[in-house]
């Protein structure tokens, strides 16, 4: 591992900025190396520690658990809480991995999906079977009534309490973890997790009790009240609280890029679909209502739709993700702080995929290969970061720590360009992604031909192939490495938006 006071230094490229900033706002350029994480300064209050909220909210949702445990294991009994466990936990790899699936673009950490499941399978099923059950008694007691009381909580009670107790989850990231829930599939895929928790919990009750009924009347098979139970809610609607809860995560969504001047949007989008998921889960509930085969009806005619209509707007998000890193990667590209062909090449998952392949075959033994792979995998997701980043700022989406967010991006993917960007340009060339034209004017495109030439990185890295941390990629290498790669000129770049002028001309340090 090469001394970085030995290595040439070269000055950063410049930060291309929005038109609305003047030339006195430029942001600069990369911190130094370990100095790259962006830390706000905080008070010095014990609780606002993280260390101490992590722990207050593992020690909360732990109790939650015990407690939900305990009351589900009372009303169930012992039996009946293990088959309604393993019969709960059926669909439950399946929804996380097709919510994860739709977070591959921009991956969010794994501890907001956890906390989100918890809360959901925890704290929410907690408040929800408490006030559920007092609701009803309490109507029940106040009309005389209790079939009345059953219905009407069905149908109303349950709807409000337990989307509200899933919006919770939604709330405190979309609060606490704001750079972290950026966009629309974010309130999918946050809603979804807490949706597929509260479900695991609530299975487990109705199985249990299911199958608590089958052990009075001695039934078995296909027609026990088990086996039913398991059909409608396992195998026909396992979707069903994901898809109520996905509408509030889906204002939420629409709210975090909104632009921070329309405060009443803001406040409004994620009120509208918490009323949306209480009405859809309401007509859910009440779907008995309404004959012999209203539930039939309901399931054919609202829920198969409005599943259908998620589905495709969760997809049409993640395209659009991608539609953003082409459209406003190219401006870093252009400054030098990305070759020319990556915009291209991250703007699509089979690239992006294969520059991962191509990272870890390059390297001599499987270690390396790992750590290669999960740099360009952790370069990918930055880079979608700050496109989103830029795309957030036109619309006025963000906050003042937008040039101190902007700066950290760009200098984590600094410190991975060097396995990062030569993966990505050939990924890029085998999947015949057009480089953008203005990558051709003046320069051309650095093309690994086999493996990277054998080159010290920077320290912290440990890979054994490309240019060292900070080494320009304009340098002529010793190994075959394609044409020599030329530092642009000043270039305009376009971004057609309609703000002002129509490109701004930023020059590029040779």
């Amino acid at each position: 591992m090469s001394d970085p006071s030995a290595q040439p230094q070269q000055a950063h490229p410049a930060v291309p900025v929005l038109h609305e900033q003047r030339l006195d706002e430029v942001l600069g350029s990369a911190p130094e190396h370990g100095r790259g994480r962006y830390r706000p300064r905080r008070v010095g209050m014990v609780w606002r520690s993280k260390v101490f909220r992590a722990g207050a909210v593992i020690v909360a949702l732990l109790l939650c658990g015990l407690l939900i445990l305990a009351l589900v294991r009372e009303q169930t009994g012992p039996e009946g809480f293990l088959v309604g466990l393993g019969l709960a936990v059926l669909p439950v790899p399946l929804l996380m991995a097709a919510f994860r699936w739709l977070d591959r673009v921009e991956p969010g950490p794994w501890r907001n999906l956890i906390f989100s499941f918890a809360w959901g399978a925890c704290a929410a099923a907690l408040v929800a079977i408490i006030a559920n059950s007092f609701a009803t008694r309490w109507i029940a007691t106040a009309t005389a009534d209790p079939a009345s009381a059953d219905t009407l909580g069905a149908t109303v009670i349950a709807p409000v309490v337990e989307e509200s107790a899933k919006a919770a989850a939604v709330l405190l990231i979309f609060l606490f973890r704001r750079r972290e829930f950026s966009g629309v599939v974010d309130g999918i895929v946050v809603a979804g997790f807490t949706a597929t928790g509260f479900a695991f919990t609530e299975n487990i009750l109705y199985l249990g009790n299911a199958f608590g009924e089958d052990q009075q009347l001695g039934s078995s098979g296909f027609a026990s009240v088990t086996a039913g139970t398991f059909f409608v809610r396992i195998v026909m609607s396992p979707f069903a609280h994901p898809l109520f809860t996905v509408l509030t995560g889906l204002g939420f969504g629409f709210a975090a890029v909104s632009a921070r001047r329309h405060r009443v949007r803001r406040v409004a989008l994620p009120v509208l679909g918490l009323l949306l998921a209480m009405g859809l889960h309401a007509l859910w509930n009440g779907s008995s209502a309404f004959g012999p085969y209203g539930f039939y009806a309901v399931y054919g005619i609202v829920m198969v739709p409005a599943f259908g209509l998620v589905t495709w707007l969760a997809i049409w998000s993640r395209q659009r993700e991608l539609r953003t890193l082409a459209a406003e990667l190219p401006a870093y590209a252009a400054a030098g702080w990305l070759t020319p062909a990556e915009p291209s090449a991250l703007s699509s998952m089979r690239a992006r995929g294969m520059a991962r392949d191509l990272a870890r075959h390059w390297q001599q033994d499987r270690a390396r290969g790992r750590a290669a792979a999960r740099a360009v995998a952790e370069y990918e997701s930055f880079a979608t970061s700050l496109a989103g980043l830029r795309r957030r700022a036109r619309h006025g989406a963000v906050g003042p720590d937008f040039g101190a967010r902007e700066r950290e991006l760009l200098h984590h993917l600094w410190q991975r360009r060097d396995i990062a960007a030569p993966a990505l340009t050939q990924a890029a060339r085998l999947t015949s992604h057009r480089i953008p034209h203005h990558a051709h004017h003046g320069h051309r495109v650095p093309v690994p031909y086999g493996r990277p030439p054998a080159q010290p990185h920077g320290p912290g890295h440990g890979y054994e192939h490309g240019p060292a941390y900070g080494q320009p990629y304009g340098q002529t290498h010793t190994q075959p490495y394609g044409p020599p790669y030329e530092q642009p000129q000043a270039q305009q770049v376009g971004y057609g938006y309609g703000y002002g002028d129509p490109g701004s001309v930023r020059p590029t340090p040779r």
